[in-house]
């Protein structure tokens, strides 16, 4: 565990200073021609950076889920790391950049509002096409492990734990999300590999061998890094535009974090569940929504706040708020039935319209 949280700290550190010291001019320049271009070209940008994020995550997935088959690694450690962190790559990708540039705001805002927008609207219309069945262990264990993850983001965020004080998440606050990431991934891994042995069945999205392809090495390779280059350029793009458009507008970086972006990097997994409703497959779809945001809080913003200390708003720590409210309901309405319907799905939809007047008026 210590070697995982030393190489996580360290990782981050060298991105740093890769990044400030090859990556800096390119981004200045990317960055004034943002701000200078017309309002129209702006928003073709922010779709472009969109497009960047998603789609280079999903090459970087393909390349290294197999480069992982291709070294035996097992089915379902590919599924549990590779593929679950790729759905979350796009939020990384964004929150780390807006953290070195000093866009706080957008970093924290882009996190809690994907995380709302899965759990309430993803859920709630897949619940509204068809009824969403819960597993046993979602209930038990995800829901409330979900809970103390936000409940850790508020708190480390209030008290700015480590080297940082108040309303702060410093280096060290990221290097404890960054240990914590770590043991849920072992721990997922664990009671995955157990039940398995045991002959149980395992369903973890892209956990099969027919989910993973068996590309050649080159065109991996490829997939890896050109993956990574837009990942990493559609990260810049989305800050950039989305900082330029709240300037516009007058608009905080916070409301254009908990709108605009977050579910412009959440539409695939809408797009997604949407059509696995209507062919009536969305046993896994909670599930995977709460383990994306226990991803999006303990990987993202522990990598972006071991790399650059993020700070915290009275309007994040409202956000929170919401967001531990709303995951209580969700568990509520998932616990009386050990399913979710059309009316809970209507009324999570509901909920999350409630919230998006109020975010906008306050």
């Amino acid at each position: 565990m210590s070697l995982f949280l030393s190489v996580g700290y360290s990782s981050g550190r060298v991105f740093k200073l890769t990044t400030l010291i090859m990556e800096r001019k390119k981004e200045e320049n990317m960055e004034k021609f943002i701000n200078n271009a017309p309002f129209a070209l702006v928003l073709v940008c922010l779709i472009i950076g969109f497009v960047l994020l998603i789609k280079g995550a999903d090459f970087f997935v393909e390349g290294s889920s197999s480069v992982a088959k291709r070294l035996h690694v097992p089915s379902i450690i590919i599924g549990l790391t590779i593929v679950a962190m790729g759905t979350s790559l796009p939020e990384t990708a964004v929150s780390v950049s807006a953290s070195i540039t000093g866009n706080n705001e957008l970093a924290v805002s882009n996190v809690v509002g994907s995380n709302i927008f899965n759990l309430m609207v993803v859920i709630g219309v897949c619940a509204m096409i068809a009824t969403v069945n819960v597993a046993k262990e979602t209930i038990k264990r995800d829901i409330p492990f979900s809970l103390i993850c936000a409940g850790l983001l508020l708190i480390l965020g209030i008290l700015g734990v480590g080297d940082k004080s108040g309303m702060m998440l410093g280096h060290f606050d990221g290097v404890i999300f960054i240990g914590a990431f770590a043991g849920y991934i072992f721990y997922m891994i664990k009671i995955a590999l157990k039940a398995s042995k045991e002959g149980k069945k395992v369903e973890i999205e892209g956990g099969s061998d027919e989910d993973i392809k068996l590309i050649s090495v080159p065109l991996s390779i490829l997939f890896i890094v050109g993956g990574a280059a837009a990942i990493a350029v559609g990260g810049d793009i989305t800050v950039d535009a989305a900082s330029r458009i709240a300037s516009d507008l007058g608009m905080s970086q916070t409301l254009i974090g908990l709108t605009i972006v977050s579910i412009g990097t959440s539409l695939p997994e809408l797009v997604t569940s949407i059509v696995a409703a209507r062919k009536n497959e969305v046993d896994m779809a909670l599930g995977n929504a709460i383990g994306s945001n226990v991803f999006n809080i303990l990987m993202v913003l522990g990598i972006a706040s071991a790399i650059s200390p993020i700070s915290i708003i009275t309007e994040n720590i409202i956000d929170l708020c919401v967001l531990i409210v709303f995951t209580i309901c969700v568990w509520i309405f998932a616990g009386t039935k050990k399913k979710i319907g059309r009316i809970e799905g209507f009324s999570m939809v509901a909920l999350y319209v409630i919230y998006a007047v109020y975010i906008i008026i306050r």
